[in-house]
């Protein structure tokens, strides 16, 4: 199970979430209480280990702009949380490994996300950001063949029901796992890692030492 914990804003809680182990971690570019600039995000990107999934997340920002604070910040991969188009969305990802285009849900093109060019999207509630559950249900008109990534209202006490009940690629964090916005709790960290990785669909467990090596070329 692919877990994401989203909005860092510091080095020690980039650091927690690795050591609890997380597969990735999010640095948010777009206007939000936990925006950081490229500089504070390359100065904790350079850091965390090979192996972490570094992701910078922007929201309506022109391909260029993306490209550009991307590479900056040293990410290896990014998240498109606006409403980028398909052609945008490809064009951002032919400069980075990785790319995760995400959706609210019940959006009308969530069913075509198969055509933005990135094989991870992200489903998210209808207001983005806002950390408030959706209905899970509407997971199912992502097309199948994509990995999905789970978000919106996520917290230790419900990702497993979320889990169970969807059958994610992986999960996405931030306010539930906060002492306030951009402070990570440890517990609630350590907490979220553990109840998602043991609720892990069986086709997506992967052996002891993790099923990825975002470090690849």
């Amino acid at each position: 199970m692919f877990v994401k914990i989203c909005g860092i804003t510091n080095e020690d809680d980039a650091l927690l979430a690795v050591a609890m182990g997380a597969d990735a971690v999010g640095f948010i570019f777009a206007p939000s209480p936990r925006q950081i600039s490229a500089q504070q995000a390359y100065d904790i990107t350079r850091r965390l280990p090979p192996e972490i999934l570094t992701v910078g997340v922007f929201r309506n920002e022109l391909p260029a702009r993306v490209i550009e604070i991307g590479h900056k910040a040293g990410v290896k991969g990014v998240q498109l949380h606006g409403h980028e188009t398909a052609e945008q969305c490809r064009e951002i990802a032919g400069h980075f490994r990785w790319t995760i285009k995400a959706f609210a849900a019940g959006d009308e093109n969530l069913p075509r996300a198969d055509r933005y060019g990135t094989d991870m999207i992200l489903m998210d509630a209808p207001e983005p950001g806002s950390g408030k559950v959706f209905d899970w249900n509407l997971a199912g008109d992502a097309p199948s063949q994509l990995k999905l990534i789970l978000a919106g209202g996520l917290h230790a006490d419900n990702v497993t029901a979320a889990i169970t009940e969807v059958e994610p690629w992986g999960v996405d964090v931030s306010s539930g796992v906060e002492k306030s916005p951009g402070k990570k709790d440890p517990v609630a960290v350590m907490r979220f890692i553990e109840n998602a990785k043991s609720a892990a669909p069986e086709q997506y467990r992967g052996d002891d030492d993790g099923p990825y090596n975002w470090d690849f070329e």
